[in-house]
């Protein structure tokens, strides 16, 4: 049976655990990381490596949770960061840069990183970062990967510097066998560890059986245990001077840069803001699917700036919000943001009563360990893509990004935003903005016809056509769209675009418009719209854009209708005038036996209605009542055409029916007793049958049968207006 993680739910005392637990797999992983960048420099300062990989860890864990406040993270160096710097050392002192100028140019890289996410935290950007399509980031975190991977089985197989890994792996004979066999007793612990032993992290088990085995080697080997100028290890961490003075040197150095020196770095910088922040907000929304809560992105951004910089300022790596040592914290019950600050805490423990031990860790283990983090950073679903047409675009632009990155990885992120924008071009033009395009054949306004005018529109209903659109109109769907009516421009005279659901349009797209109004002209028809979006908050203002640029309004040559069904109804009676069809003449208002409810009744019960019945006369344009209104009355139509009306958000009306001489209305208040749920308008001047239900419960008393009648015959109605309804929903949910 599966258990919900509460948050909360041990205190300080879960907190604890979760922190000693976080720290024991951030830990290595940080010393890791670190020996891995400044290696890039030279094999000589991996010590100086594990010291940045510890305080960064430190500075991290303390500072991210304090200022972020998100229960549950552990922030730590993690390996994009290891890469993005690694690539820039390298790139660095092979422009023969010295090891120290390096280090200062790392950390003022990190420290523009942090500037960014600081920047981001403040524009509110942590949603938007999201957005970032997951072919790119996946395709260049296992380009990461493979980076890493490609730049630990040198230190795996023990090579001398300067051999090359394609060389070293045909050369057995260069081949250090204490560091491979340490390494791979690194990797399958870590991999086994789980199955054994859940309780401790499968990154510290794997690290000290990678220095266990040393050790043991080490008793048939005395030379291993030599600590200066030993390659197969760390090597003392030192430090000119004490760790104030370092703070104090790498500051002097950060504040003797010049504009000049950020050029070279800029891309580097800004490419490690945006992957720390993915990696940070990737782990947040798993912390929110196991603690059921919702952590504050832009805050976290946040934090996570401060405590980079902070990072930057003492000589630390940067880190993120890292998924490892997070899982281990949560699992472990570590729940509040205390939990975070006391994996840092704890970081500076281990290093001021065990950093001397750091210095005998082998860097085959580290190798072993960054190995086992490549493995799983890979992603190795990818390979499926290939598997079907449909994705195997998603896995070109994987190997894309992964490809460039094994060359530069500031060209793969460039690469990545490239390509990111061409998948939502992509994306957007192979969906269709079309919803749907029926001619009036097939669809018709809410407006009752008789059955002369129903003939003509089913003889050239097909003049017209209604077009629902959706989504963005813009140089990207506009050209599929003229394509897709390419065929009926050349028939149509009415063309009705209804916009309800389009999101945005640009001026392609009103160009387009423009094309298609002239085209139609050409016939004596009409563009038509109907359905803009304007007056929601969160829509854009459709009507008041095009308005601007003289297509619609007094200026305008395109006529816009409130509703659709208004815009239906107008091409209607247009195709019924050019077929020779004029409107009938002014018929006398109907008696009660016109109306349709009451057809068929007796001349007894027809006098007993009259008896309860009266008469209401309503002007063009006036309500006979409105949404909200409290009234039990039902209405006959004598004369007229009365619009029902249901209001929508920001001032819009859904056209429900369109009620004529002999049809009623308002019957579900007079049902139940409850408020109008639309306005009722008058279209032409109407006169009306006013029955008010109290009145028709009194008739109840002397006549039940009449009484029973009715309200069989209004049951059966509403049945066949449900019916009706009922199609209206399947054409609008139609897939």
């Amino acid at each position: 049976m599966s258990k919900t993680i509460q948050p909360g739910s041990d205190g300080l005392i879960g907190d604890a655990w979760g922190g000693l637990a976080g720290m024991l797999v951030a830990l290595p992983s940080s010393i890791a990381f670190g020996v891995l960048v400044y290696s890039g420099i030279g094999p000589e300062h991996a010590g100086d490596g594990a010291l940045a990989g510890v305080i960064g860890a430190a500075t991290l864990g303390i500072i991210a949770p304090l200022i972020g406040r998100n229960g549950g993270f552990i922030s730590a160096p993690c390996a994009p960061a290891a890469a993005v710097l690694t690539a820039l050392a390298v790139q660095l002192a092979g422009a023969g840069h010295a090891p120290g100028r390096i280090a200062v140019l790392l950390s003022l890289t990190a420290l523009l990183a942090a500037a960014l996410q600081l920047f981001y935290g403040t524009i509110r950007a942590g949603r938007l970062i999201k957005f970032i399509p997951y072919q790119v980031v996946t395709g260049y975190l296992s380009g990461v990967a493979v980076l890493i991977a490609t730049g630990q089985m040198p230190k795996l197989l023990g090579l001398p510097k300067g051999v090359l890994l394609a060389h070293g792996i045909i050369s057995p004979e260069l081949w250090n066998w204490t560091s491979i066999t340490v390494g791979i007793v690194t990797i399958v612990a870590i991999f086994v560890a789980p199955t054994v032993i859940r309780k401790v992290p499968a990154a510290i088990i794997g690290l000290l059986a990678g220095i266990a085995t040393y050790f043991i080697l080490a008793a048939f080997d005395p030379a291993l245990l030599k600590l200066a100028g030993n390659p197969l290890i760390i090597g003392p961490i030192q430090t000119a001077g004490s760790f104030v003075q370092m703070i104090d040197a790498r500051i002097d150095g950060l504040l003797a840069m010049h504009p000049g020196d950020v050029g070279p770095i800029l891309v580097s910088a800004i490419t490690l803001s945006l992957l720390l922040s993915i990696d940070t907000l990737k782990t947040g929304v798993v912390v929110d699917s196991l603690l059921l809560s919702r952590h504050d992105s832009n805050r976290e951004l946040l934090g996570q700036g401060v405590a980079n910089a902070a990072a930057a300022i003492l000589g630390g790596m940067p880190g993120a919000g890292t998924m490892g040592a997070t899982l281990v914290n949560i699992t472990s019950n570590g729940r509040s943001f205390r939990s975070g600050v006391i994996e840092g805490v704890l970081v500076v423990a281990s290093f001021v009563l065990l950093g001397g031990l750091i210095a005998w860790v082998p860097i085959g283990a580290l190798a072993g360990l960054l190995l086992a983090v490549a493995w799983r950073m890979f992603d190795k679903s990818i390979f499926r893509l290939a598997l079907r047409r449909s994705t195997r675009l998603d896995l070109a632009v994987i190997a894309a990004v992964m490809i460039v990155a094994q060359i530069d990885l500031i060209a793969a992120s460039a690469t990545g935003i490239g390509l990111a924008i061409l998948l939502f071009i992509r994306d957007q033009v192979r969906s269709s903005v079309i919803v749907r395009k029926l001619d009036l054949r097939t669809t018709r306004s809410k407006r009752r016809r008789l059955g002369a005018e129903n003939e003509l529109l089913l003889r050239d209903g097909d003049q017209a056509m209604a077009v629902q659109l959706q989504g963005n109109l813009f140089f990207g769907t506009t050209d599929e769209l003229f394509s897709e009516l390419e065929p009926d421009l050349k028939t149509l005279r009415f063309l009705l675009f209804d916009l309800r659901r389009v999101q945005s349009m640009d001026f392609t797209a009103a160009h387009l418009f423009e094309q298609m109004r002239e085209r139609l002209k050409q016939r004596d028809g009409e563009l038509l719209l109907s359905g803009m979006p304007s007056s929601l908050p969160t829509r854009y203002d459709i009507e008041n854009y095009l308005a601007q640029l003289g297509l619609v309004g007094a200026q305008g040559g395109i006529r816009t209708f409130e509703t659709h069904d208004a815009a239906i109804q107008w091409m209607e009676e247009r195709i019924l005038e050019a077929a020779g069809w004029t409107p009938h003449g002014e018929a006398p208002p109907l008696g009660l036996e016109g109306i349709e409810l009451l057809a068929g009744l007796g001349r007894h019960e027809i006098a007993a209605l009259a008896g309860i019945v009266t008469e209401l006369s309503v002007e063009a344009g006036r309500r006979v009542f409105a949404a909200g209104d409290q009234t039990d009355e039902m209405f006959m139509v004598r004369r007229g055409r009365i619009r029902a009306l249901l209001p929508l958000t920001g001032d819009k009306r859904h056209h429900v029916a369109t009620f004529e001489a002999g049809d009623f209305f308002g019957e579900l208040a007079f049902l139940d007793h409850q408020v109008r749920s639309a306005d009722a308008e008058a279209e032409t001047p109407t006169e009306l049958y006013v029955l008010s239900r109290s009145r028709f419960d009194e008739l109840a008393r002397n006549n039940p049968a009449l009484y029973g009648e009715i309200f069989e015959r209004l049951a059966l109605t509403l049945s066949k207006r449900l019916r009706v309804a009922d199609t209206e929903l399947r054409v609008l949910e139609q897939r």
